[in-house]
This record gives C-alpha cells, structure tokens and sequence, in this order.
C-alpha cells in the first residue's frame, strides 16, 4: 500500500491543483463581471447550446426553476444574457447570451494562454491530453451526481 505521500497520490494531488487554480480563476471572473462561478457556467452552457428556456437551463445544471430563475436576473442585470419571447412558441421566454465585450475580453487572454499551452505538444500527446482530460469531466460529473443525490435525500 502506497503512502499518502507517494506517487499513488499525484492523480489526486493534479487533481486538487487544477481544481483549486479553475476555481480561483472563476472567482476573480466573477469579480470581474459581477456574476458567481455557478452563473458563469450557466452562461457558458448558453454559449455552446445556443438559446434555452428556463426550464432547460434548469435541467442542463441541475439547479431548481427557483434558482435558475435568480441566476438569470443577476446575469441580465449583469448585461450578460437576456430574454426573448421563443419564434416557435410565442407564450414561450428563451434565454440567450449577449456576447458582452467584457466578458469576450476576460476569457480571450484564458483561450490564448492556453492554445499555446497546447501548441507545445504534438497531435499524439494532444490526443492523450483530451483523452485524460474528458475523462476528469466525466469523473467529476459522477462525483457531483452522487454528493447531489445525496444531498437530496
């Protein structure tokens, strides 16, 4: 058996580093465009879904209408996102981001940074880079499902 401090631990030493560094980004983000982690990442799901109902929003993170509701009024107020009666379905709100420059701006210097970050590895080692890194995600995802399954008992 591997002690606490031997190398049967470097995945979870990694693991609390990267943790603790996206998460202190995220906080000095928030600070920055007045909204919190969670709202950035509900915002970021905009982003890569394009325009989504209340209730989406909610189901894609997990939070209560209740919740999501709040989150989207700080990020409106934010001038982050905004709401927009649905083409489809006129009784219908959708939410949308609205590429505020402010926001474009703090993340450019994150998507430069870390494109040449990833330059410095060839496509193979980019490949193993993916692979460990989509395999953090779906590990994370898991770990969250079970405390938040658990929380709600």
């Amino acid at each position: 058996m591997r002690g606490v401090t031997g190398e049967g631990h470097r995945g979870a030493e990694l693991g609390r580093e990267l943790s603790t560094a996206v998460v202190m980004f995220h906080e000095a983000v928030g600070a920055r465009l007045g909204v919190s982690a969670g709202d950035q990442r509900a915002l970021a799901l905009l982003d890569r879904r394009g325009p989504m109902s209340a209730g989406e929003l909610a189901e894609a993170t997990g939070l209560t209408p209740g919740a999501i509701t709040g989150m989207i009024d700080r990020l409106e107020r934010a001038g982050l996102v905004r709401r927009e009666t649905d083409p489809a379905d006129r009784r219908r709100v959708r939410v949308s981001g609205t590429g505020d420059g402010a926001r474009s701006e703090v993340f450019q210097g994150l998507a430069a940074a870390m494109e040449a970050v990833v330059s410095r590895y060839d496509e193979a080692e980019q490949r193993v880079i993916a692979d460990y890194v989509g395999r953090v995600v779906e590990v994370l995802r898991e770990q969250t499902r079970k405390l938040t399954a658990t929380h709600t008992r």
